[in-house]
This record gives C-alpha cells, sequence and structure tokens, in this order.
C-alpha cells in the first residue's frame, strides 16, 4: 500500500505538478481491494472534472507495478492488488509482536480504574470502568507508553460516615464476621433509608452523627480509623475476588483517604494564596467562571462549612501526589458519563493550580436491560442481576449450557467471560449498551463467543497441522486468501489509531470482522487437504491469523478457550 500510494504520488506530482497524500481505503464500490478519491481532492484546484483527472492518472501507472486501477463514478481510483504482493508485504511486516509500535517513545500513562467504593459489594455499575480501563491500558503499551494503573478506592467521605452510624446502631462483629461485605452492603441501604425518612421529617440528628464520623476520620481518631480499616479490609478481599475473576488488577490501590491529610493542607493553601475561595460560612470553593459559562452558578466545593473536605480535594491532592510521585504525560479516569461534568470542572481546577499531565475523562454510558413489562432501562438490583459475583455466576451457568460436555471449567469461564466483557465493547462506549443474555452468548451472531469459537477452530486445525514440513511457497497466487490478509495488514494502523481515540469497539468489530472471514475461508477452502504447497502457505497464513484474533482479543481482556 506505501508502495502504491508512493506511485500515485509522484506520477500526481510529475502531470500536475501539485504535491498530493493518496489515501488507501477498503471496500472500494468499483470493485478494487482498495480505493482513493485523490482525484475529487484534485478537481477544484486543478480546474478539471474528478473522473478526467482520475483516467489521466491510471494512465500513467508502469505495467509492472504489481497491481492495475480502474475508474469508477465520481471519480474513484479502483485499486486491485495481486494475492501474492499483498501476502509478500504481510511477511516483510510481521514480527512476534505484529500491531505494536513505539510511537509513544516511553512516554508514561496513568490509569485512574475501576475505583469502586469500598465496604459494599462490587456491582456491575463498575464493570464497565474496568473492561475500557483494561483496554486503555493494553492498547497504550501496544503503542509504546509506559502504563501505570491506579484503583482510587472510595473510602472515605460521606459513605463512610453512614457505614460507620449503620454499624455501630444495625449491626456488630458477628454480622460481619458471617456476611461480609454483603452485611456491609444492606447496612449502608438500611442507613440510607433511616436518614432519608429523617430527613421527611425535617430531623438531622442522624445526619450531624455521619458528618461527626467524617471529621473523626479526617483527625485520625482511633476508633474511625479503626473502623476504616475493617471495612477496608473485608472489601479488599471481596474486591480482589471479584477482580480476579474478571482478570483485572492494577499497581496501586490508593483511595480517597490516603490523601485525607494532603488534601486539607492543599485546599488550605491555595484558598491562603486567593487560587480558592473561602466564603464567609468557612466553606471552600473554586470558582471557574472564566473557564467556561456553564461553571458561572456551579463553583467547585472543596470543603464545606463544617471543615470536612469533598471529592474535590482529594481529587486535587491525588493529582499532586501522581505528578510529583510518577510525572505522567497523561492521565486517564475511565469513569461513567454521568460525572462528565464534574471531570471538566476538575480537569479545570487542574490546570490552573498547574498540573502538567494531559487529563482525560474516559466515559461511558449504563448497561441497560428489558425489563418483564419490555422497557429498556438503567440495570439494576429491582431489574434482577446487579452484583458483579452473581452476574459472573449466572454467566458460568450460561456458558456451561452452550459449551460441548468435555469443555473445562476453565474454559467454561473464560467463555462467559469472553461474552459478558465483548458485550460492552460492541458499540462506541460513549452509548448505552443493551445487556441480554441470549444475544451475548450467540455462536452465530455478534457476540464474545462467536469470535472465541473461530480462534479454537484456527488453533484445532494448527494443531493438527503441526508436524507438517513448511515448504515454500512463492508461486502460490494467494487469490482466496486475499481478504484475510487485507484484514491482517490493517490491524496495526487499526492498534494505533485505538490508542489515539480510545474506540475499542473497532477493535470489537475487527475482531467479529476477521472471525467471519476466517470462517468462509474455512467452509470454501481445504487447508489440511490441499497440496504441499498449498497447505504450508494456508498454514502459514493461519498462525498468523490466529495471533492477531488472539492479540485483539487480549487488548480487550478475552482469552481463547482450548475448547467450546
Amino acid at each position: 500500500m506505501e508502495k502504491i500510494s508512493s506511485i500515485l504520488n509522484a506520477i500526481i506530482k510529475q502531470k500536475f505538478a501539485v504535491g498530493a497524500r493518496v489515501r488507501l481505503s477498503e471496500n472500494s464500490k468499483g470493485g478494487g481491494d482498495y480505493a482513493t478519491p485523490i482525484a475529487m481532492e484534485l478537481a477544484k484546484e486543478l480546474g478539471k472534472k474528478p473522473l478526467e483527472i482520475a483516467e489521466e492518472i491510471i494512465a500513467e501507472i508502469p505495467v509492472d507495478a504489481s497491481f492495475t486501477a480502474s475508474v469508477s463514478a465520481p471519480g474513484f481510483i479502483n485499486i486491485v492488488i495481486n494475492g501474492a504482493d499483498l501476502a509478500r508485504e504481510l511477511d516483510q511486516k510481521w514480527s512476534a509482536k505484529y500491531g505494536a509500535n513505539d510511537s509513544a517513545d516511553g512516554k508514561l500513562a496513568l490509569l485512574d480504574f475501576p475505583s469502586p467504593n469500598v465496604a459494599k459489594p462490587f456491582s456491575v455499575g463498575h464493570l464497565r470502568s474496568g473492561n475500557q480501563g483494561w483496554a486503555a491500558k493494553q492498547v497504550l503499551e501496544r503503542n509504546g507508553w509506559r502504563v501505570i494503573t491506579d484503583s482510587h478506592l472510595g473510602d472515605s467521605g460521606t459513605p463512610f460516615g453512614i457505614w460507620a452510624v449503620g454499624f455501630l446502631k444495625l449491626s456488630n462483629d458477628q454480622k460481619l464476621a458471617e456476611g461480609g461485605v454483603y452485611e456491609l452492603g444492606d447496612v449502608y441501604i438500611k442507613t440510607r433509608k433511616l436518614l432519608k425518612e429523617e430527613a421527611d421529617l425535617g430531623k438531622t440528628e442522624l445526619a450531624d452523627e455521619v458528618q461527626v464520623w467524617l471529621k473523626k476520620l479526617e483527625a485520625n481518631d482511633p476508633e474511625a480509623v479503626a473502623l476504616s480499616d475493617k471495612f477496608t479490609e473485608i472489601s479488599l478481599k471481596h474486591l480482589h475476588d471479584i477482580m480476579a475473576r474478571l482478570k483485572l488488577s492494577t499497581d496501586y490501590e490508593l483511595g480517597e483517604r490516603f490523601f485525607l491529610q494532603s488534601a486539607k493542607e492543599l485546599v488550605t493553601k491555595y484558598a491562603e494564596s486567593g487560587v480558592f475561595k473561602r466564603n464567609d460560612d468557612g466553606s471552600v470553593i473554586c470558582e471557574l467562571d472564566d473557564v467556561a459559562k456553564k461553571f458561572k452558578d456551579t463553583p467547585l466545593l472543596l470543603e464545606k462549612s463544617n471543615g470536612t473536605v469533598l471529592y474535590a480535594a482529594t481529587d486535587l491532592a491525588t493529582a499532586t501526589y501522581r505528578e510529583k510521585e510518577f510525572g505522567p504525560d497523561l492521565v486517564i479516569f475511565s469513569v461513567g458519563a454521568e460525572q462528565k461534568f464534574y471531570f471538566e470542572q476538575l480537569f479545570a481546577m487542574l490546570a490552573r493550580i498547574g498540573i502538567k499531565a494531559k487529563n482525560i475523562h474516559m466515559y461511558f454510558g449504563t448497561i441497560d436491560q428489558v425489563d418483564e413489562d419490555g422497557k429498556r432501562g438503567k440495570m439494576s438490583s429491582r431489574k434482577g442481576v446487579i452484583l458483579m459475583e452473581e452476574l459472573l455466576d449466572r454467566a458460568e451457568e450460561k456458558a456451561r449450557s452452550v459449551a460441548k460436555e468435555n469443555v473445562s471449567g476453565e474454559d467454561v469461564k473464560k467463555i462467559a467471560l469472553g461474552a459478558i466483557k465483548f458485550s460492552d465493547f460492541m458499540a462506541d462506549k460513549k452509548t448505552n449498551i443493551l445487556f441480554d443474555w441470549d444475544t451475548i452468548f450467540s455462536l452465530t451472531g455478534f457476540s464474545g463467543p462467536y469470535v472465541q469459537y473461530a480462534g479454537v477452530r484456527m488453533k484445532k486445525i494448527l494443531d493438527k497441522g503441526a508436524d507438517f514440513e513448511r515448504v515454500g511457497s512463492s508461486a502460490y497466487d494467494f487469490a482466496a486468501e486475499k481478504p484475510l490478509i487485507k484484514l491482517l495488514l490493517a490491524y496495526p494502523d487499526l492498534v494505533q489509531g485505538a490508542a489515539n481515540d480510545l474506540g475499542f469497539h473497532k477493535i470489537a468489530n475487527f475482531a467479529f470482522k476477521l472471525a467471519g472471514e476466517f470462517n468462509k475461508y474455512y467452509e470454501s477452502t481445504p487447508i489440511l487437504n490441499a497440496g504441499p504447497a498449498e497447505k504450508s502457505a494456508r498454514l502459514i497464513l493461519l498462525a498468523k491469523t490466529h495471533q492477531v484474533l488472539e492479540d485483539a482479543l487480549a487488548i480487550l481482556g478475552i482469552e481463547l478457550p482450548a475448547s467450546m
């Protein structure tokens, strides 16, 4: 493709005395392997019709250029490439790490995910944060980034106060030992209900107690610290168990509590210097009117009038710590779209105080499901599964029902996780996704198991042909293999593009398309029963196809099972 672009650019420069940058794209409507709209782009500049320009360009293509060209309306130049030439280009570019590059030149990225609140069970609400964050890590590393991952735990703030009050009023150590994180989750729900009932009556006694416990934790009160440690220890065991099942991990888990003291110090520092404003009631805000009109009536609140700090303050301390400790060039927060406005404010504040890293809020939509009435809405406990543990258990049951009897338990887990994760990447992450059990486990549709099954098929063929001696295939025309080769050649650019726009759904679409092209190829073209030269060429290409499919799925956090 580079050679073709170079030839066409040279023709354009010599014939029309203008510089041009030919762009080749797939799916030519004119019947070629690739097409370029360069004639239409030059039409206005040259004062000619696109078709006329296109005809003049292809007339100058050398007869030995290893490709042929034709013209289609309104002015596309369609390119047909010999399959053997495509195969040679793939051979030249191939490596054990095909698809990876060093474009970032070792720059450092810090990824913030899944960052759940402690003291309650891991919910489906953090599934997308984990999946999207992990995909970002994989894509950036394949593009030469060094990556640090940090799960910024919600182990402070109002939730801690609610748990502290609720535990002392509604629970005890025995219940906690028996119920673990689920007891803490139950306590939280019941205490929130009591707080609402109290507020409806115009009272604040319980709410005041919550604030007392927040202040105690910020002051390192021994009783508050002991409660926090107890809640966190129970929660982390549960969190780590779930993340292990999701095949996710992070380098750090520096939660809000870790930054409480420095958060208070920084708020005081910037309030005294005039960067922040301390109101008459003692609260501290960061006014951002000059940044955007939408911030005019909503300043960023960092400290309440009672002296307790908020998330913006601990996020300020976190960013300051990260810059000093790691010095990242890029920080990506994998957090839902409902926090979009907050992150816009946070980034504006961080820029104001001089944080150097580029901050990105990699937001995503909700996970929806259809209820019994046929209405679509956000997945919630009222509609069935919401806890991640329950979702995984049910997914493994579903995977067992679609797998063959002799499939191992480990492979069943890979199929279940593949179905769940692939569903997360079926569309642009900014859109809400519809979670449907039958769709995500389909072996014939756009699903993880469909793609995994293609990978399993490839591996079985390769295993059967493992002892076959590879022979030269220079005379082979690779005509039947062209669709597969074209996809493989497009993979490196796809991976590089995904690092630029964090569009991981494109990786999923690619994997599905590659699986589909392989299935068509497998049904129409003999591999193990072919002649020596054909068999060798096809097995070598199949090994490359398997490697790329496996790598694309790995970006999404999906493993190939040994059997299905």
